[in-house]
């Protein structure tokens, strides 16, 4: 499906994916910029970049590729839900899942689970991550949500790229933290040799990472970390980078298999505005029981 646009004096000067954003509110702007590099967007007849300035009259055609059937099969895999309505899922995540379908995992994930138990999911992030708006790691456990159709996919992602979500975490890391709190600035990007891991490297993208102690032990810490920024692997590298990484992180510290499968870090709470009624929600998902049995067995020793 092909749509016209003609660009009037109000929005001469606008970038062209800005200008996008504005008159097709159900595209997320992320989106909006796929379809501009896939040259699905042309002005004046000429494919461009997301950064063009327009000018008055001109003529912007965009190219909605058709709905595809989703080749992500639901299943019947249990879900712990903490709310749901017509607009959006919230669900506490089991540490072990992976959230959507990737090279080598086509089944068993959130997504094959969410669309064998909502059938409606927005579409913006295509067919393999229908309702996806943020991510959890497959060994992270907590809550998460997910948006049931496009226009709450577009009001909550934004409340993410703003900062008006939060997102609160709990994590077991090694060592003991001396101070009470603490901001870890640096930037993140893939790791120079090990492509499959991130890294904090100078021409990286910005992130910051607060965090809290909640509790000392005599070789660990629990603390709380609130993300500025939503970077892949965010806390986990951050965390190792002061020398204090998760425990039994098996990418960035010493895997513990006999104590926990993964990185010991729980996605404990979430705070957002719902998309349609603009009512505060804040949910909260208990600490699962590997990372509460680590505790214990901490507390025993102390």
């Amino acid at each position: 499906m092909k749509e016209r646009l003609l660009v009037d004096e109000g929005a001469q000067g606008t970038r062209l994916d800005v200008f996008l954003a504005r008159e097709k509110t159900r595209f997320s702007r992320s989106h909006i910029q796929k379809l501009i590099e896939g040259a699905s967007v042309l002005v004046n007849g000429k494919a461009t970049k997301a950064n063009c300035k327009l000018s008055e009259r001109d003529v912007v055609e965009i190219e909605i590729p058709e709905a595809r059937e989703s080749a992500v099969l639901p299943e019947a895999i249990p879900l712990d839900i903490l709310y749901e309505d017509q607009d959006v899922i919230v669900i506490n995540k089991a540490r072990g899942m992976v959230v959507h379908p990737a090279a080598g995992t086509s089944s068993g994930t959130l997504v094959n689970a969410l669309l064998h138990h909502c059938h409606d999911l927005s579409g913006i992030n295509g067919v393999i991550r229908p309702g996806i708006v943020h991510r959890l790691d497959k060994d992270t456990s907590g809550v998460m949500v997910a948006a049931k159709n496009d226009a709450a996919h577009v009001d909550l992602a934004e409340q993410i790229r703003l900062k008006t979500a939060q997102r609160i975490y709990r994590a077991i890391v090694c060592g003991t933290i001396a101070e009470e709190k603490g901001e870890i600035r640096a930037p993140l990007g893939r790791h120079p040799v090990d492509r499959k891991k991130m890294a904090v490297v100078m021409e990286g993208k910005e992130a910051t990472t607060f965090f809290r102690v909640v509790e000392r032990f005599s070789s660990h810490t629990l603390v709380e970390c609130r993300l500025k920024t939503g970077r892949t692997h965010q806390i986990r590298v951050h965390m190792a980078y002061i020398g204090h990484p998760l425990l039994g992180d098996p990418k960035y510290g010493k895997r513990m298999a006999s104590l926990i499968a993964g990185q010991a870090l729980h996605s404990c709470e979430l705070l957002f505005t719902h998309p349609r009624t603009k009512e505060p929600m804040r949910f909260v998902a208990e600490m699962p029981a590997d990372m509460e049995e680590i505790l214990r067995a901490l507390r025993q020793k102390r």
